[in-house]
Formats: structure tokens, C-alpha cells, sequence
């Protein structure tokens, strides 16, 4: 395990900070995202944002190929402007997560419930299979907004 308390895999950052997890009804491991910042305390200039497991017993690994392909994985961070930048993740295609400094904090940002929110957790609702991969029954986005810090939540079902 690295300085900064994240798994020992992929590239060195000077510090982590946490912007959310992804829960799910399966068991109590978590899938977390970072972002990786520079020695400015700056967003790394390209794929600042990293994921990996945090272990019911607390030890940290990487996400398997099918995860990262299929379900938690990021599918593209593209730079928006210095520190910041927006992310799709495979489990939210179509929605934008735009990570952003406010104030002295990187955030998540991303539509709840119509609202721009800052993103705290997903829940994860699936029918686990004896073969194959898991059918998803609902996925549950909680935050807060960005300027009063409201609760805000917003269920999504499969199409």
C-alpha cells in the first residue's frame, strides 16, 4: 500500500483526495474514485481520476478487466479547463460528471434529479445470476446541491 493510504498500482500522485462510492446490495465492498492531484495540489493534466475496490476487511485492490470494461470503470476524462475535467464512467454513460475545485475541495458534479449536484454515493440494486453477469434492478444517485447542500437523490432503472 502507498503513502497516500490507495492501492500500490498505477501512476505516483503526491496526494488523493476522495470524490465518491459506488455501494452495491451484493456485499460491502466498495468501488472508490480519487482524483490524483500534482504537487501544486492541482488535478493531474491528463486522467486525474482513478477507481478502485476498498475491501470489506479495508485492504484496497484493482478492478478486473470485466469490471473496469463493463461496470465501474471509467470510459473517458477529457480536460476541461485547469482543474477541471469531465469524466463518464461506464455504469452513467449518458451523464456527465464534471470534477471541479470549489473552494478548497474537488468535487463531483453531476445532474440529480435534475439539479446540479455534488455527487456523494451511488447504490447499486442487482439480481445476482448463477451464470453470467448480474441483471441491474436500479441504480440510486445521492448528493447535495451545490449552493444550499440540500439532500437530493434520484433513482434510474434499466431501459
Amino acid at each position: 500500500m502507498s503513502r497516500w493510504g490507495g492501492p500500490p498500482w498505477g501512476v505516483s500522485c503526491n496526494s488523493r483526495v476522495s470524490l465518491f462510492t459506488i455501494e452495491r446490495s451484493k456485499n460491502g465492498n466498495l468501488v472508490q474514485y480519487d482524483v490524483c492531484l500534482d504537487e501544486n495540489g492541482d488535478l493531474r493534466d491528463s486522467n486525474p481520476v482513478s477507481v478502485y475496490w476498498v475491501l470489506e476487511n479495508g485492504e484496497n485492490e484493482e478492478l478486473n478487466a470485466i469490471e473496469k470494461k463493463y461496470g465501474y470503470g471509467i470510459k473517458s476524462q477529457e480536460r476541461l479547463g485547469k482543474n477541471r475535467f469531465g469524466v463518464y464512467l461506464v455504469a452513467l454513460k449518458d451523464r456527465k460528471i464534471t470534477v471541479e475545485k470549489i473552494g478548497d475541495r474537488f468535487m463531483a458534479i453531476v445532474s440529480i434529479d435534475g439539479k446540479p449536484c455534488i455527487l456523494e454515493r451511488i447504490f447499486i440494486r442487482t439480481e445476482e445470476k448463477k451464470i453470467g453477469m448480474p441483471k441491474v434492478l436500479y441504480v440510486d444517485l445521492f448528493g447535495r446541491t451545490r449552493h444550499r447542500s440540500v439532500p437530493v437523490n434520484e433513482r434510474i432503472s434499466p431501459t
